[in-house]
């Protein structure tokens, strides 16, 4: 009884927080029938506001990736002072707001900002447009490739890297014949953990980017725009499109987990 008791208190839980918001996002978007959906993703901004996400997202997993996998190696290969602190500054991400983070790029490069002014006289414009849209994204994604590298990367060890080493093998060699191979599944699971926050991303960007339509909307802010101007199956038919591209990325991070099991278990 505990244990079917437990099953159905699991099953509800999913099905309440996680099964029934896509499904009612997905019911308001094909309300009106499935042109009507469609339709509203050939607005201009709307496509721009697709492009701007899937640019600021590519550009956020490259940058993100490298770091990631050269901080992990920092960080579990070398013992040094400060490095309990730089732990905890790359966690630094998930403990703050992400409204804060982009008031603070707001407070270094707005137009009253501490280096604002300069930059505009450069014609560098940081707060309020692409640059800075990029910026907030990197903050909030910074640590989801790094803490997913560390754990396996303690756990593999040195001897295989020394051996390479003593071999002759340089820097660049031991990383991606050596460590890395190990480390695939770990680094998989991070890009596409950081893929998947940058794409959804609202609080940092909504206060760095301005709301200009066509411009600094992504996604998430071209949904808060439509549904704030009543257009409703404007706005589910876009996070319908979103909660895809989302679910998705979560699907082919579970896939390698599935695939082992499945290796282990051909039944």
């Amino acid at each position: 009884m505990t244990r079917f008791f437990l099953w159905c208190a699991t099953w509800g839980l999913i099905g309440l927080v996680l099964l029934m918001p896509p499904a009612v996002i997905l019911a308001e978007a094909l309300s009106h029938g499935i042109m009507p959906a469609l339709k509203t993703l050939q607005d201009p901004d709307g496509i721009a506001a697709i492009e701007l996400t899937l640019e600021v997202t590519v550009v956020a997993v490259v940058l993100n990736t490298i770091f990631g996998i050269l901080a992990a190696w920092l960080l579990t290969r070398f013992r040094f002072p400060g490095r309990g602190l730089l732990l905890v500054l790359v966690e630094l991400p998930l403990s703050i707001s992400p409204v804060v983070s982009g008031l603070v790029w707001l407070l270094l490069f707005g137009a009253q900002g501490w280096w604002g002014s300069a930059l505009d006289r450069m014609g560098i414009q940081i707060a309020f447009a692409v640059p800075g849209i990029i910026l907030a994204t990197l903050f909030v994604t910074l640590p989801y490739v790094v803490r997913t590298l560390i754990p396996l990367m303690e756990q593999q060890g040195c001897d295989a890297e020394e051996a390479a080493t003593l071999a002759g093998a340089g820097f660049w060699q031991i990383l991606f014949r050596v460590t890395l191979p190990g480390a695939r599944v770990a680094l998989f699971s991070g890009v596409l953990m950081t893929t998947a926050r940058a794409m959804g991303e609202f609080g940092a960007v909504s206060v760095v980017s301005g709301h200009i339509p066509g411009l600094t909307e992504t996604m998430p802010l071209h949904i808060e725009s439509l549904y704030n101007g009543y257009q409703t199956v404007a706005a589910f038919t876009m996070a319908a499109l979103l909660a895809f591209m989302s679910m998705t990325v979560v699907f082919l991070r579970s896939l390698p987990d599935f695939m082992n099991r499945t290796r282990e278990d051909p039944s």
